[in-house]
């Protein structure tokens, strides 16, 4: 084999070999959640999404590779000043995701650079306009406003900011050693008066005890009151009913004797005798004086006559 076909041969082989390297480069496949920006001669010529993609060799080139992932950049922190005058390091976490590829690739030049820089000069806006107690309680504020501001602002770079937060406030060394004064005092005074409270329940509830208990004395006397006075009546009752029997059963004793007498054939003179007796036994000697009617005042030695010789008659 001679010399100029060995080059020839060599020489067709690099060919090929620079054939098949410019073919496969111009073979591009973009991963998910990412886009490349297609130039041509130095313009924009397309945006290629997920898939594989050809370009024309020479003429085109892929320009810049955009991650479409949401993305966290922490920037570290800022000097700030509020509207009482007290300046403080704040730092702040951006989360933002690129939503249109080709505004990220020729709206600005250092897109994180620009965001970093755009949220440094909104929070000062923001704390500039807030004292420091307000700073310190308004996180969510803060946080609402410069995601606002920001999101506007970037809108043209084809970035959207989904959540701004505030990572660390740091006040002054002096700030926090007073905050500190502040916050023991604010804990004492609540200590304070949780024991002055408990106490106060303390004494109520001893009060309360011994209300129900001088009232609990008090219902129990009432119904020890009431027993009494129940047995009491009863026994009145009984008393007066014991009473009542005794005099019924001499108003039986009299009038049977009575009839015995009218049996007997005694007169209208003995009768009403024998009732003036009944009435003078009903007194059961308790009455200081007896009325006797004037028309049996004549009859008093008729009566004890009858008496005595009912007694002699008894005798026999």
């Amino acid at each position: 084999m001679s010399l100029h076909l060995m080059s020839g041969i060599i020489f067709i082989i690099v060919i090929l070999v620079l054939v098949v390297w410019i073919l496969a480069s111009c073979i591009r496949i973009v991963p998910q959640a990412y886009a490349v920006i297609l130039e041509r001669l130095g313009a924009y010529r397309a945006t290629w999404n997920t898939g594989i993609h050809f370009k024309v060799p020479f003429i085109e080139r892929v320009a810049r590779k955009v991650n479409l992932k949401e993305q966290v950049v922490d920037f570290p922190p800022q000097p700030v000043i509020t509207k009482d005058n007290v300046t403080m390091q704040i730092d702040t976490v951006v989360f933002f995701q690129i939503t249109d590829p080709k505004l990220f690739a020729y709206g600005v030049e250092n897109p994180i650079m620009a965001i970093e820089n755009l949220s440094a000069t909104t929070l000062r806006n923001i704390i500039g306009d807030m004292e420091l107690d307000e700073t310190l309680t308004s996180r969510e504020v803060i946080n609402t406003r410069m995601r606002a501001s920001l999101d506007e602002a970037t809108d043209p770079w084809g970035i959207k900011v989904n959540r701004v937060e505030l990572k660390n406030i740091i006040p002054p060394a002096a700030i926090q050693d007073a905050m500190e004064k502040q916050m023991k005092a604010e804990r004492e005074r609540r200590e304070a008066i949780l024991i002055a409270e408990g106490e106060k329940r303390s004494t109520i509830l001893v009060a309360e005890g011994k209300k129900q208990s001088a009232i609990l004395d008090a219902e129990a006397e009432k119904q020890a009151a009431i027993l009494r006075a129940e047995a009491q009546k009863e026994r009145m009752i009984k008393e007066a009913e014991g009473q009542a029997e005794a005099v019924l059963k001499v108003q039986s004793a009299n009038a049977e004797g009575l009839r015995m007498i009218k049996e007997a054939g005694a007169d209208q003179a003995v009768l009403t005798l024998k009732s003036l007796e009944a009435f003078a036994k009903a007194a059961d000697g308790k009455a200081t004086k007896i009325i006797i009617p004037s028309e049996i005042q004549g009859l008093a030695g008729l009566a004890a006559s009858l008496k005595e010789i009912v007694g002699e008659t008894e005798k026999e």
